[in-house]
């Protein structure tokens, strides 16, 4: 998972590249249709992969401030 992450990632920047590219030198539409593409994939297939990849096997209450947590961090246990 981590490598096809760090494979799609580098995809996603060079595509946001080649766009940029595109956009200024070849075709201004052809351009922002690239980008904003590119854009939309980051946001809605690789942020929620990339999100699941770090929270799997995590427990939400090891990081919000509770009674107990804040008793561990003042050492009163």
């Amino acid at each position: 998972m981590k490598l096809f992450l760090n494979v799609f990632f580098l995809l996603l920047l060079s595509s946001l590249a080649y766009g940029i590219y595109h956009r200024s030198q070849l075709n201004f539409e052809i351009g922002e249709r690239i980008i904003g593409f590119t854009v939309l994939c980051g946001a809605f297939i690789f942020m929620p992969l990339f999100l699941y990849h770090r929270w799997k096997g995590k427990q939400l209450k090891d990081y919000t401030l509770s009674e107990e947590n804040l008793k561990k961090m003042r050492g009163e246990e």
